[in-house]
């Protein structure tokens, strides 16, 4: 009969939880101790199993996951790279999804989905009301934000303020002073969330561009983020002002629904119409979308790190920041003049 973690605490003189914690490497275990467990797990042939190991030691081995979507692509990537994290360090993921509907409402978290179930929290590209933050700090885990977060607590997330403000400035830079945007969501969402940041960082790279471009000459109207959003805000936008030379989508997927739109319509991308997304889409080569790209798996990656590092009782800093990428592909030109 294969050894047990009882057997294994007889014949080392200690308990069950003192075995587990020895076993894992976990800093509370004096050395002395360590070294009698582990020549006592040799000895017996003993291999802890990860259900054996949370029931001595009180905790679940499990990350919870919670996030408005699974199929978009931001999201899609981050929670790949965290469970690709997770589970290399013998952790479980918990997924709770709070799927979004047609007019891009979901249902409020729920903390007894998590309560008790897991050892830290996972909150991916989830904007947070006072209520749901609340609730989520009671449960008194580990507590990590990716892609969106309220200032003050443990953030990995891009400079959504300064990407958006890079690609009006490469648009500028390309002559463009006709310039539509879709935007993410309209601004009554939280202040930290990523379509209050983008719509603030392109405001700031107009402002900048102030003495060339007039407000009138940039539009403004809103895709939720989506194809289908981004579509529709691009039929708005070109009712709405035909002598557009440029449109930004606050994110690759609305850039994608931009596209659509233009080909239908018989405009010519780059040649009558310029359009850059924000994300960097795995599909963005195939159109030929430029864009400013960030790395959503390696965030999903370091906020699965973070979660394990504050189990392990490591102190880490509140926010870390990933770095963007501009990538100028055929979708964007320099706006054509009337001679040529």
């Amino acid at each position: 009969m294969a050894a047990r973690i009882d057997d294994v605490a007889r014949r080392a003189g200690v308990s069950t939880a003192t075995v587990s914690r020895a076993l894992r490497g976990l800093p509370s275990v004096a050395a002395a101790t360590r070294t009698r467990v582990l020549q006592a797990a040799a000895e017996l042939d003993y291999i802890a199993s990860p259900s054996a190991s949370s029931l001595a030691s009180g905790h679940t081995r499990t990350i919870g996951l919670v996030t408005p979507s699974v199929s978009r692509w931001f999201h899609g990537h981050v929670i790949e790279g965290a469970e690709r994290t997770l589970r290399a360090a013998g952790f479980d993921v918990l997924l709770h999804a709070l799927m979004l509907d047609a007019s891009m409402s979901r249902a409020s978290i729920d903390p007894t989905v998590l309560r008790r179930r897991v050892d830290g929290v996972l909150v991916v590209g989830l904007p947070v009301s006072e209520e749901e933050l609340a609730a989520l700090e009671g449960l008194g885990v580990p507590l990590v934000f990716v892609g969106a977060g309220p200032p003050g607590h443990v953030r990995v997330h891009m400079d959504d303020v300064g990407a958006a403000r890079m690609v009006v400035e490469e648009l500028v830079a390309r002559g463009h002073r006709r310039i539509g945007q879709v935007q993410g969501t309209p601004t009554h969402s939280v202040p930290w969330s990523p379509a209050v940041e983008r719509a603030q960082g392109a405001e700031a790279g107009f402002a900048a561009a102030d003495t060339v471009i007039d407000r009138d000459d940039r539009p403004v109207e809103h895709g939720d983020f989506s194809v289908e959003g981004g579509r529709a805000a691009a039929a708005r936008l070109l009712d709405r002002d035909p002598g557009l030379t440029a449109v930004y989508a606050h994110s690759d997927e609305m850039a994608f629904g931009v596209l659509a739109e233009l080909e239908d319509r018989g405009v010519r991308v780059p040649e009558d119409m310029s359009v850059v997304g924000i994300d960097g889409h795995d599909l963005g080569g195939l159109v030929g979308l430029a864009t400013m790209a960030q790395d959503a798996s390696g965030q999903g990656a370091v906020g699965a790190t973070l979660v394990l590092e504050m189990l392990a009782g490591a102190a880490v800093g509140p926010d870390v920041l990933y770095p963007v990428t501009w990538v100028p592909r055929r979708s964007v030109a320099p706006v054509r003049t009337a001679a040529g």
